[in-house]
């Protein structure tokens, strides 16, 4: 997507956006208020930011498998510091993915697109059971997996290889999903064909979350066909993600709500 492109879809998010002021549900308004706009500096998460710290000033060189960019694998070489920069979720949105398993009670969550595992690491801080994280790379896994032991978290589950192939294994025996953040390929198809896998497990009170839904016309045409799937009943967008609901008694909501 061009920046004018962008621009044009931010200029769109800021004109659509509303806060606690001016929603009318109960549930939303609890949502925003309680979860979505609270501020969390925990300690707990500063071991975290540490870790962050760490790789945004790694020069180590890897060479990324990319899953993501088309129908063909790519190989591209990077530094570890501009894969930090680029690919991880700002520490106020992880914060908020750590606050919504929280207020959801999310046991079981899978994450599509561990690339350094700091995001991970959030999604598992209040993680009532385990957090499966899938990974194309075996370069990138290598090195989410140090990061992981370093957060000395023992409940993460990391699957390494291309995730058309692992994730609708994983989902084959899997009993049901609290809470998806989707976050590896940012295409159309790609994105329409993980949300189909993942819902075939998903109840009224599930999550799914999606990154970067107004960074490509690709993903914005996902975002918005996906907000009109005959089991998404609520929806929020909060410009850099969006939010799938999939309980009935929201009647077909959706909110753009400033963050």
């Amino acid at each position: 997507m061009s920046k004018a492109i962008q621009l044009q879809s931010y200029i769109t998010y800021w004109l659509d956006k509303v806060d606690e002021h001016s929603l009318h549900s109960p549930f939303y308004y609890d949502l925003y208020t309680k979860v979505i706009i609270e501020k969390d500096h925990l300690p707990k998460y500063e071991p975290i930011e540490a870790l962050r710290k760490q790789l945004l000033t790694n020069d180590t060189i890897i060479h990324v498998d990319d899953f993501g960019s088309g129908a063909v694998l790519k190989t591209h070489s990077r530094k570890i510091k501009d894969i930090a920069r680029t690919s991880l979720s700002a520490a106020k949105y992880a914060r908020l993915y750590a606050r919504l398993i929280q207020y959801f009670n999310g046991q079981s969550i899978i994450e599509l697109g561990t690339s350094l595992g700091i995001n991970t690491l959030y999604l598992a801080a209040n993680a009532a059971g385990p957090v499966t994280t899938f990974e194309g790379s075996q370069a990138v896994a290598a090195v989410a997996k140090t990061i992981l032991e370093a957060g000395a978290e023992k409940t993460i589950n990391l699957i390494e290889g291309d995730i058309d192939i692992t994730l609708p294994a994983f989902i084959q025996h899997a009993e049901k999903i609290d809470f998806a953040f989707m976050d590896a390929n940012h295409r159309y198809e790609p994105t329409l064909k993980y949300f189909n896998c993942i819902v075939s497990r998903i109840h009224t009170k599930s999550l799914i979350l999606i990154d970067d839904i107004h960074y490509t016309q690709d993903m914005e045409k996902a975002w918005y066909e996906l907000r009109d799937h005959p089991l998404v009943y609520g929806s929020i967008d909060l410009y850099r993600v969006g939010i799938l609901l999939f309980d009935p008694s929201l009647n077909k909501q959706h909110a753009v709500l400033q963050f």
